[in-house]
C-alpha cells in the first residue's frame, strides 16, 4: 500500500540509483518580495524541496512551477503558489554528494494550513520519475502528521477501538 511521506522524510528513487528528494521547513512566513495582490487576505507559507545526490555520477534536475502540487486543509483545496517570490531549479547538474534546493511561497487560509500536502514529480536527465506526496502541517514539528490525517498511530487507534467495541458487545 502506498504511504505518503511525512514533512522532513526522504524519499529515494529506485529509478535513479542515489537521488532522493525532500520536502522540509514547512512554516509560516512572508515572501521576500511581497505579498502578491492575488493572495489578499491569506496566510502565506514557505517550504523546501531539497535534491541530493548520492550516487555516483551527476544528474541533470528539474523542479518547476507544473511538477509541484500544493493542497490545504481536509478538503485538498489547491493552495495559491506565489511563483514570483518561489525560486525553482530549472535544469542543474546536481554531482554526487551535493544538493539542491527549491523554495517554494504559498498561501492559504489560516484555518486550512493546519494540514498541507505537497506532491512532487520530479524530472532527471530527461526522465519522469513517480510522482510523491508529504503531508504535514503549519504548526508542527517535521515528522508529525496533523491531528486529522491518516497517520498510521491514528489509524491504529481506531481500529484499536472498534475492535475493542465488538469484544465488549460479544460479551454481554
Amino acid at each position: 500500500m502506498y504511504e505518503p511521506n511525512v514533512v522532513g522524510d526522504w524519499h529515494e528513487y529506485d529509478e535513479h540509483a542515489g537521488l532522493r528528494v525532500r520536502v522540509h521547513r514547512l512554516e509560516q512566513q512572508e515572501p521576500p518580495r511581497g505579498r502578491d495582490d492575488a493572495a489578499e487576505g491569506l496566510t502565506y507559507f514557505c517550504l523546501r524541496v531539497t535534491v541530493e545526490n548520492r550516487g555516483a555520477g551527476h544528474s541533470t534536475i528539474h523542479l518547476e512551477d507544473g511538477q509541484i502540487d500544493i493542497r490545504i486543509g481536509a478538503d485538498g483545496e489547491s493552495a495559491f503558489l506565489d511563483w514570483r517570490n518561489s525560486q525553482f531549479i530549472e535544469g542543474f547538474d546536481v554531482y554526487p554528494l551535493r544538493r539542491a534546493t527549491a523554495v517554494l511561497f504559498a498561501a492559504g487560509p489560516e484555518a486550512a494550513l493546519a494540514q498541507v500536502d505537497v506532491q512532487v514529480q520530479l524530472r532527471v536527465d530527461d526522465d519522469w520519475a513517480e510522482r510523491r506526496l508529504w503531508t504535514g502541517g503549519i504548526g508542527l514539528h517535521e515528522g508529525a502528521v496533523p491531528a486529522g490525517g491518516a497517520g498510521r498511530e491514528s489509524l491504529a487507534r481506531e481500529i484499536s477501538n472498534f475492535l475493542r467495541d465488538q469484544a465488549e458487545e460479544g460479551t454481554a
